[in-house]
């Protein structure tokens, strides 16, 4: 990020400041100024951080000399960063306390154990037989995944979902429809004017708002075969296979045209290379770039769909044409389509004659999908607590709604703050033009 991006950043900051924007200017600044000047943004981050940058940020703060800075956004509830906490009490002489954080983590998650720190910490580990282990890792051979296995972790789906089981998002399927389907169902006419089938969507928005559901519709509406991509399915801990696990991805979606490769939590994949810790993760974007529109590689009839919710954390190099050059902003439900969605999560339901849908509609806003299931879900367990009461069926009813409503708040709210500041202050390209539209619709 140039310097300029990182001012408009910091501005925003002092606008709308959020732990989220703490945590990414902190890192900036680690990278291009050094740690002096990151720390007073450091001061504000708040836990839970996700491992990978509660590391990087942690180890600047520790060849500083600041590790008591970490303390705040670290979370006990994570093993990997009770290690990290662990490290912060044997600096300041606690051993009993940094000993009972590494047992803990070590515990929940083994393979964070080593030899070294089992030393240290007097730890005694046991195999299955009793005896002591031998935390000594020796190299062993493994026989290469055959391509047949691919089927072992990726079973193709042909998609019954289509566009009417999605509750509202109407922009969104016209433009889904007009850039995606039609070329699919309408191949000869795509093809005399040189049109490509397929190519690389992302759609982004806050969670819960429908970006999985929108990529089953649209192989649904397309007829297509449906990949569903989970990061485990790629993510390999031995060198190589990574990258091999990708290829054969894209093999078998390129021999199974019309099909649809979808990859959710694309960031987790397609991170910024700068903001790596090693090599591999650089490799595997290297490769899904390669995947995507290398020189050897012909993807017609395949669409690369994914769905993020830190698009600003995608890699530049995916968002130029020929990869994921269309972007499309999935945005909590409006009014009618919380309406909607609230009827299907009723429908098989007991519900009183009471219920308002439209007024429950009107007093979600900012809600997502997600949020409104939870919100029946809420209500089901008042509903189900006073039949237990009652030794009889009671119904869910308007006041058992309002109780729920009381409890739950709108999860995207934070989401659209920080979209709001990239928006606003690194929006050069206008990529995300549709959330400044959506915001200046909607927000108040």
């Amino acid at each position: 990020m140039d310097r300029a991006s990182l001012d408009s950043l910091i501005a925003a900051y002092g606008v709308a400041p959020s732990s989220d924007l703490a945590l990414v200017i902190s890192l900036e600044l680690i990278q291009s100024s050094g740690i002096d000047e990151a720390l007073p943004f450091v001061a504000n981050i708040k836990a839970p951080v996700d491992d990978d940058r509660a590391v990087r940020l942690f180890d600047a703060l520790l060849d500083s000399g600041h590790h008591n800075d970490a303390r705040s956004f670290l979370d006990e509830s994570r093993p990997s960063q009770q290690i990290l906490l662990a490290r912060c009490a044997l600096m300041d002489g606690d051993t009993e306390a940094a000993r009972k954080l590494y047992v803990a983590a070590t515990k929940d998650s083994p393979d964070l154990a080593s030899s070294e720190l089992d030393n240290l910490y007097s730890v005694q580990r046991m195999a299955a037989d009793g005896n002591p282990k031998n935390q000594k890792v020796k190299l062993r051979l493994v026989e290469k995944a055959e391509v047949v296995e691919l089927a072992t972790f990726v079973q193709p789906e042909q998609s019954s979902v289509n566009f009417d089981d999605v509750a509202g998002l109407v922009d969104v399927k016209k433009q889904i429809n007009k850039k995606i389907i039609l070329p699919f169902q309408k191949p000869s006419i795509y093809q005399r004017f040189k049109k490509k089938i397929g190519g690389g969507v992302l759609l982004y928005g806050p969670p819960g708002c429908g970006k999985t559901l929108i990529a089953r519709a649209t192989a649904g509406q397309c007829g297509a075969e449906f990949l569903n991509v989970e990061i485990s399915d790629v993510l390999d801990m031995y060198i190589g296979e990574s990258e091999q696990k990708l290829h054969r991805l894209f093999e078998k979606a390129r021999a199974s045209t019309p099909s649809v490769l979808f990859f959710d939590e694309l960031e987790a994949l397609a991170g910024k290379r700068e903001h790596g810790r090693n090599s591999s993760g650089a490799n595997i974007v290297s490769q899904f770039l390669s995947e995507m529109d290398g020189f050897a590689q012909n993807n017609q009839g395949v669409l690369t769909l994914a769905s993020t919710n830190t698009p600003w954390a995608i890699d530049s190099a995916f968002l130029r044409p020929g990869r994921f050059d269309r972007m499309f902003f999935v945005p909590p439900p409006d009014k009618l389509a919380r309406a909607e969605i609230l009827r299907l999560e009723l429908a098989s339901r007991p519900c009183s004659s009471d219920i308002n849908k439209d007024v429950i509609a009107s007093n979600t806003s900012g809600f997502s999908g997600a949020d409104i299931s939870n919100l029946v879900e809420t209500a089901a367990d008042e509903a189900i607590e006073e039949s237990l009461e009652q030794g009889g069926d009671v119904p869910i009813s308007m006041a058992h709604i309002k109780q729920a409503l009381a409890e739950i708040k709108p999860t995207t709210i934070e989401w659209l703050t920080t979209a709001k500041n990239y928006a606003r202050y690194a929006n050069d390209a206008g990529r995300y033009n549709d959330v400044l539209d959506f915001i200046n619709k909607f927000g108040k």
